[in-house]
């Protein structure tokens, strides 16, 4: 059992360093002055591209007909968990890039790691306090690291740059979860969807990026943003390669192999991670200062509370 949540935490790590491409490339857009709208509805398109591709080429066209018959009979359920978990999330995250600077996000991100534990009493879990206690352990940890880059404080980047990314925080693992809660049918709200097509986490992500496009649809025709430049449609089609389809995919494989809320809380925790990748990747590219002493203390509370997810893995189930 504790190699199989070792397993479960290095994937939801490895996830953690795909997904933190998402900040690096989104502060470059913001900078160059695209618009937040473009960067974010963007991503689902080319996610959406890559991911028919790669269906039809390892599996064939008749796969991906039975994924859109699939959203057909269910099309409420995927419009409610994509706008939620995919375009409420990300509209989110790049609206805040135009008022804030990266460390907020970042910071502010992290706090979905609390937040999960919050979806999951939504949803009828309940856990020892031990669980609060790690997961504040590495909230703590993503914060220090943050510290020490904020420069000169700026309050108004916090409202208008945090808000948005603590609402965030919240969408995406709900919309996850009521994937995962359709999958496994045990909650009464949720629709039992009983299909292969669910044990597959590229389909998922599918389902979802194709419940999300409603929402960019309207939000571009009440919006009405200037059209997006050359670099920005490249810097969003990597996003959705990295980020949307490799990040996206192994996280919510990850989470699939999860069966109890203890392995999904120390799944989710795992994207704590991202903000080792983000600090290391704004070194290297983006000529970022060197970590302080508060930022290896930070790092060394994430992997410690990580370690305890591990250690302390008999913490059962219970509703």
């Amino acid at each position: 059992y504790r190699r199989d949540m070792y397993k479960l935490i290095l994937w939801g790590i490895l996830a953690g360093a795909f997904f933190s491409t998402t900040f690096v490339l989104n502060e470059v857009m913001s900078v160059a002055g695209g618009h937040w709208l473009w960067s974010a509805s963007l991503r689902y398109l080319f996610m959406i591209i890559f991911l028919c591709v790669v269906i039809v080429v390892q599996d064939g066209p008749q796969l991906l007909k039975g994924i859109l018959r699939l959203f057909y009979e269910h099309f409420l359920f995927w419009l409610v968990s994509g706008s939620i978990g995919f375009g409420a999330f990300y509209g989110l995250i790049c609206f805040s890039a135009d008022f804030s600077p990266g460390w907020v996000i970042a910071a502010t991100w992290q706090f979905t790691v609390v937040a999960s534990l919050f979806i999951f009493i939504g949803f009828g879990r309940h856990f020892p306090k031990r669980v609060w206690l790690f997961s504040l352990l590495i909230f703590i940890g993503v914060c220090l690291v943050n510290l020490s880059h904020i420069g000169n404080f700026d309050l108004h980047a916090l409202l208008l740059g945090g808000l948005p990314v603590l609402l965030a925080a919240f969408c995406y693992p709900f919309g996850n979860q009521l994937v995962w809660e359709a999958q496994h049918g045990e909650h009464k709200w949720v629709p039992r969807i009983e299909s292969p097509y669910l044990e597959n986490a590229f389909n998922n992500v599918l389902l979802l990026s194709l419940g999300s496009l409603p929402l960019w649809l309207i939000l571009l025709i009440l919006v009405q943003p200037p059209p997006p430049s050359v670099s920005q449609i490249v810097n969003t089609s990597m996003v959705a390669l990295f980020s949307g389809v490799f990040a996206t995919t192994i996280f919510l494989a990850t989470r699939n192999r999860a069966s109890t809320s203890n392995e999904l809380a120390a799944v989710d925790a795992t994207q704590s991670s991202e903000v080792v990748f983000a600090l290391l990747a704004g070194i290297v590219f983006l000529d970022s200062p060197m970590p302080s002493l508060t930022s290896l203390v930070g790092l060394v509370m994430i992997l410690a509370g990580l370690f305890m997810f591990v250690k302390f893995q008999k913490i059962e189930q219970s509703s």
